[in-house]
């Protein structure tokens, strides 16, 4: 296995373009690659683009009827009619929408195949992350399930044990559907509660189809306003005891910035130095109980210009072995970029100031009154008895 890490990019994923008035402006994509380039990141990975994912590909998740549909809006975005979930003010149909879909899902089936085949240890594909596509419809501003169908490459080239963890503010209902009967895969979701957030699933009871399924998929509903100490106790309170026990073969792990506090369409407090820190944190999972494999993926976000960029170059840095330091100064060059793009002023370091971030560990022990601690013991109660596991 090669030891340098792999950044899936092609810059026509910036076509993935619901209009100007939608949140997810691929400005952020492309604000994104610019920073890992001021970085010198760029160099100390292997930029790669793979090939848009054939159907034959998109089949090992999605239905045939919906392939069709897509294709068709593509090609003629007027006749979108919300059917399929295209056509929507979340999903609107744009010109090329199939094409460039099918591109974010090759990159991430691109760096699911290149991990597996031991080409590289790490792969990031910020572009994709895009988990509530269903089978057979699009959702939450996603049409191809990149995460879903890079794992179903995985288990068709002969993995039998992949973990999947998302720690986007909503849930990864798309990705959970996908392998809800599937014992190979274990889905782990941390996300704002379903009671005040789209997709308005994610439950703790949420735990996999009975017989085989069971137990195969794990979710944390974290109360609105959970910051920075809340967000990293449930995550380590949940993920790596599951993770040490089912010793998965390849770890995909999707790292959706809308957690954050700056970001405008949930409730999380969490800052920037926090998702560094769980970024870190998936990365030693890798090393520690997959052997290194570690597929990185984007997702939501919307502080298009603060967060974004600065989150997922962070990701790209612990990828390539190469991180980012908290404090590190953004190259003038970079800030100039994002003013002439965005007439918005760029940050000015790569932190919010709040790191080192801490948190108190749960082996210290819980309050049952409170409401962050009532949500990780919902999801340890319902999941880990499934799993073999003490709640």
């Amino acid at each position: 296995m090669s030891g340098r890490a792999q950044l899936m990019w092609d810059e026509a994923v910036t076509g993935y373009d619901f209009g100007p008035d939608h949140p997810m402006d691929p400005v952020r994509l492309e604000l994104t690659r610019r920073l890992v380039e001021a970085f010198g990141l760029d160099r100390e990975v292997d930029v790669v683009a793979a090939k848009p994912a054939g159907e034959s590909t998109l089949r090992l998740v999605h239905r045939q009827d919906y392939i069709e549909a897509v294709k068709a809006a593509s090609a003629d975005p007027g006749s979108a009619d919300g059917s399929y979930g295209l056509g929507t003010m979340d999903d609107p149909a744009f010109a090329r929408m199939h094409e460039v879909s099918a591109l974010i899902a090759g990159q991430s089936v691109g760096a699911a195949e290149a991990v597996w085949r031991g080409g590289v240890a790490h792969a990031v594909n910020f572009a994709g992350g895009l988990h509530h596509a269903m089978p057979g419809g699009a959702s939450g501003f996603c049409v191809y399930n990149d995460a879903a169908l890079a794992i179903a490459r995985l288990l068709e080239l002969g993995a039998e044990r992949v973990a999947y963890v998302d720690v986007d503010v909503h849930h990864g209902d798309g990705v959970q559907a996908a392998f809800w009967e599937d014992p190979r895969v274990l889905t782990i979701s941390l996300h704002e509660h379903p009671r005040t957030l789209f997709p308005q699933t994610g439950w703790p009871e949420e735990t996999g189809a009975d017989g085989a399924g069971e137990g195969s998929a794990v979710n944390v509903a974290l109360p609105a306003g959970t910051g920075d100490a809340g967000w990293l106790r449930a995550f380590h309170a949940v993920v790596p005891e599951l993770i040490a026990d089912f010793r998965p073969q390849v770890l995909v792990t999707q790292h959706g910035a809308d957690t954050h506090f700056e970001d405008p369409l949930a409730h999380l407090a969490v800052s920037l130095d926090a998702q560094r820190a769980v970024q870190v944190a998936c990365h030693e999972l890798a090393h520690e109980h997959a052997e290194g494999k570690w597929i990185a993926l984007g997702g939501g976000g919307y502080a298009v210009v603060d967060v974004v960029p600065r989150s997922w170059t962070h990701l790209v840095g612990i990828a390539a072995g190469r991180p980012v330091e908290p404090e590190a100064m953004i190259p003038e060059g970079w800030r100039q970029q994002v003013f002439a793009r965005t007439r918005q002023l760029a940050p000015a370091r790569m932190t919010d100031g709040r790191w080192p971030v801490s948190f108190p560990s749960w082996e210290e022990g819980y309050d049952p009154a409170d409401r962050l601690d009532q949500a990780v013991l919902a999801t340890r109660r319902s999941a880990f008895p499934l799993r073999g596991l003490l709640a």
